[in-house]
C-alpha cells in the first residue's frame, strides 16, 4: 500500500504527472466540477501506477486541490 501526496490543477491543456520531491503534481484536463478531476485523476494514476482503478483510493482532499490518495497494489 502506498500514500501520496497529490496537487492536483484541473483544466490544464493536457494530462501529465510530475514528481516533486515526495509529492505528486497532477495535470487534469477535466474542470473541478461534479468530481470530474477525481474521476479523470483515478484514472491517470491507475495508467501511471499500472493498477486496476479500484485500487486507486482517494482518502481526504476530496474538493480540495491538495489530495491524499492511496494505491493499493498488493498482488
Amino acid at each position: 500500500m502506498m500514500i501520496f501526496n497529490v496537487r492536483v490543477n484541473a483544466r490544464a491543456s493536457r494530462n501529465r504527472i510530475e514528481q516533486c520531491g515526495d509529492q505528486l503534481k497532477v495535470y487534469l484536463t477535466k474542470p473541478a466540477a461534479e468530481g470530474l478531476a477525481n474521476a479523470q485523476l483515478i484514472d491517470l494514476l491507475s495508467a501511471y501506477f499500472k493498477v486496476k482503478k479500484y485500487q486507486v483510493n482517494i482518502k481526504s482532499g476530496e474538493k480540495s486541490r491538495n489530495k491524499l490518495v492511496e494505491i493499493d497494489a498488493r498482488l
